[in-house]
């Protein structure tokens, strides 16, 4: 990545980290290299992820090992979680992580073979105020990178009301079973959920049955709090009654962040609970929500919005001799110390040249050292906006650079 994409995945992955470190999480670090077993306990052996996407092989130790680079980061911190012992010391963690990801994908705009992730993870928490909580991190993202994006919303029960949604849908599989894809045959009685998320059967699935008209009381109950808690942060949720999100750990609450200008590939946040995800990776019971931001994605949105804003210096700094070289070093480390963005340039070239350099990179000032300046600690302070230039007394420079702003 370079340019424009790169800077918007840096400015993504920055406002993610700051609102999550708003929201009182703890950074965790997993692995890229995880065991394959740890993915099919997870993601599931029926999942895409698992079956089509993973990039996995047999490591060359005594036992040759299944490894597989991590597909999705959310199994890797549970391990971690579960491993440290914190299930049962102390099961209340919020925690937040950053990095690549892997997926043997067809490669198109916004879906890459090695994307990159920014995650949350909340533990210990089973009440619809976390999940509420969680939609609001995702919406006060999007709206510090000053992007529009809409919060599509469901709940796909747990394992008191699921198994009826679950029974209805293979009967309409079966009902349909000429009309669906191969990928679907298959899906029918491995994981009917999936049904719900084929791309190429999207418009049949309309006519599926709806996981809301299978929720029991308690998850009904959850649902319609966690809407009712999201409105009142002001983050509006839209209803997707398809929404399953495809992963087989999802239980109650799924939802995604759909962005505008990116066509198929619109999803930049997606998340939900998995209440028994800990268990059954070997924990005990506790409940987990969490989401994932596509970086990458996120910075196809930011750039389809014309939100990307390249940082520009606040200063370039030219100097005129050898002896003005020395000095402006260090007063361009001085100046950074007051965290202004200084650019020195090439001493190597003309005066003309390096001022039209500092004109395109963007730079509003050009401080200027020369002999002279040197020996009466001033500098020329050119404003290259108004063409005007004044002399400034070195000790002063830095205030009259911030005040600039």
């Amino acid at each position: 990545m370079i340019g424009a994409e790169a800077l918007g995945m840096s400015n993504a992955e920055a406002a993610a980290r700051e609102i999550a470190l708003r929201h009182n999480f703890t950074e965790i670090r997993i692995p890229a290299l995880e065991r394959v077993e740890l993915f099919a306990r997870s993601t599931g052996e029926t999942s895409d992820v698992v079956e089509k996407q993973m990039y996995s092989f047999l490591d060359r130790d005594e036992a040759e090992t299944a490894v597989a680079l991590r597909p999705e980061g959310t199994p890797g911190v549970v391990r971690a979680y579960i491993e440290a012992g914190l299930d049962r010391s102390a099961p209340e963690q919020r925690l937040f992580y950053s990095g690549p990801v892997f997926r043997r994908e067809r490669p198109q705009r916004g879906r890459y073979r090695q994307f990159y992730q920014f995650g949350v993870e909340v533990f210990g928490r089973a009440d619809p105020a976390c999940d509420a909580e969680i939609l609001v991190m995702g919406d006060e993202v999007c709206k510090m990178l000053g992007l529009a994006a809409a919060c599509t919303i469901n709940s796909i029960g747990d394992a008191v009301c699921r198994p009826a949604f679950r029974a209805a849908l293979v009967e309409w599989g079966r009902a349909n079973f000429d009309r669906l894809c191969e990928d679907c045959h298959n899906r029918i009685d491995r994981n009917p959920l999936r049904l719900l998320d084929c791309k190429i059967d999207a418009k049949l699935a309309e006519s599926a049955p709806s996981s809301l008209d299978y929720l029991c009381d308690d998850c009904r109950s959850h649902f319609e709090t966690v809407r009712r808690l999201a409105t009142a942060a002001g983050v509006e949720t839209t209803i997707n009654p398809r929404l399953v999100r495809g992963l087989d750990y999802y239980t109650r609450t799924a939802f995604e962040f759909i962005a505008e200008g990116l066509g198929a590939q619109s999803t930049v946040i997606g998340g939900g609970r998995y209440d028994g995800l800990v268990e059954a990776m070997g924990g005990a019971a506790v409940a987990g929500i969490g989401f994932g931001i596509g970086i990458d994605r996120m910075a196809l949105a930011l750039e389809a919005a014309k939100q990307l804003r390249p940082t520009m210096p606040d200063a370039v700094m030219i100097m005129l001799g050898d002896k003005a070289l020395a000095h402006g070093a260090a007063l361009a480390r001085t100046l950074h110390r007051e965290r202004l963005r200084i650019e020195t340039l090439s001493p190597e070239r003309k005066l003309k040249a390096l001022l039209a350099r500092a004109d395109k990179l963007g730079a509003r000032f050009a401080v200027i050292i020369g002999e002279d300046e040197l020996a009466r600690g001033v500098v020329q302070l050119r404003d290259l906006t108004l063409g005007k230039q004044r002399e400034v007394a070195e000790s002063e420079l830095a205030a009259a650079l911030a005040k600039s702003d």
